[in-house]
C-alpha cells in the first residue's frame, strides 16, 4: 500500500531566520495523529538563512541524521567536534545519554537547506557520538546511495536501530528499483524535481508512506532527487 502526502498538507512555518516543513509533530506543530511513523520520530525540511542556525542546544535519547540538500551545514558540540557538510553529505549524531551541539549556516551569501531525521534508538543511555560521510557526486547520480543502516556495512553510517536511509539523484528518463522485504515500511520524500514512484507523481516536498510493497520503481519525469527512510513495520518496531 502507498499513501501520497502532498506538500501542501505538510505543516510549514516561517520563523524569519529559517523555515521548517515538519512531516511529523515538532516544535509548534502538534498533531497526536501524526507523531511518528514506526521508529521515524521526525523528518524536518529546514532552510537556514545566511549566517544563521540553531545555536547550542541539548538533545538526549535520539538518533539524529542530517542530509544536506544545498549550502553548507556546520556542526559543533560540547566535546570539541566541529565539522561541515555540503550538498549530498550526511552527518549522524547519537544524542544518547546527553549532548549539546549547534547547527549553523556560516555562509554569508547563501541559504542552507537540509533534512533532519530523528529515529528512536533501540536502547537508552547510549554513549553520545558523531559521524559524518562525504559522497562523490559521480557516485550519487542515477544510483541509490545507502547512507545509514542498523547493520555494519562498509561506507555506511551505522545507527542503533533497525532502519536504513537512502538517497537518490536521477537524470530525466532514468529510474531505480528498490527491492523491499516482508514486514517493512518506508517514508519517501521528493527533495527536488519531478519523480514517479510506481506511477505516482511527486514534486518537491511531496512524500509517500509505504507498506508491504515487493519493490519500488522510482523514475525521473524531469531531474529527480529523493530520500527514503526504510524500517521495520510499526507493529514490530521499537517505537
Amino acid at each position: 500500500m502507498i499513501q501520497k502526502i502532498p506538500s501542501e498538507s505538510i505543516y510549514f512555518a516561517d520563523y524569519g531566520w529559517h523555515t521548517g516543513r515538519f512531516h511529523f509533530s515538532f516544535e509548534d506543530y502538534d498533531d497526536p495523529n501524526n507523531s511518528h511513523f514506526g521508529v521515524l520520530r521526525a523528518l524536518n525540511d529546514f532552510v537556514l538563512q545566511p549566517g544563521s542556525g540553531f545555536e547550542t542546544h541539548p538533545h538526549e535519547e535520539m538518533e539524529i541524521i542530517s542530509y544536506c540538500v544545498e549550502g553548507d551545514l556546520t556542526h559543533s558540540d560540547n566535546v570539541g567536534r566541529r565539522n561541515t557538510i555540503s550538498r549530498g553529505d550526511v552527518q549522524y549524531l547519537c544524542a544518547g545519554s546527553g549532548i549539546t551541539h549547534s547547527e549553523m549556516n556560516e555562509l554569508g551569501d547563501c541559504s542552507t537547506r537540509f533534512l533532519q531525521i530523528w529515529i528512536t534508538p533501540n536502547e537508552r543511555n547510549l554513549r553520545p557520538k558523531y559521524r559524518s560521510k562525504r559522497y562523490s557526486k559521480v557516485r550519487r547520480m542515477n544510483e541509490l546511495q545507502h547512507l545509514v543502516s542498523g547493520e555494519s556495512i562498509s561506507g555506511v553510517i551505522e545507527i542503533a536501530q533497525d532502519a536504513n536511509i537512502y538517497a537518490g539523484r536521477l537524470e530525466k528518463g532514468k529510474k531505480l528499483t528498490f527491492k523491499t522485504q516482508d514486514a517493512r515500511q518506508g517514508y519517501l520524500v521528493c527533495l527536488e524535481g519531478l519523480i514517479s514512484v510506481d506511477q505516482i507523481e511527486l514534486q518537491q516536498s511531496d512524500a509517500l508512506k509505504i507498506w508491504g510493497e515487493d519493490e519500488l520503481i522510482v523514475s525521473a519525469v524531469e531531474h529527480g532527487h529523493f530520500l527514503l527512510v526504510e524500517m521495520a513495520a510499526e507493529n514490530q518496531a521499537n517505537s
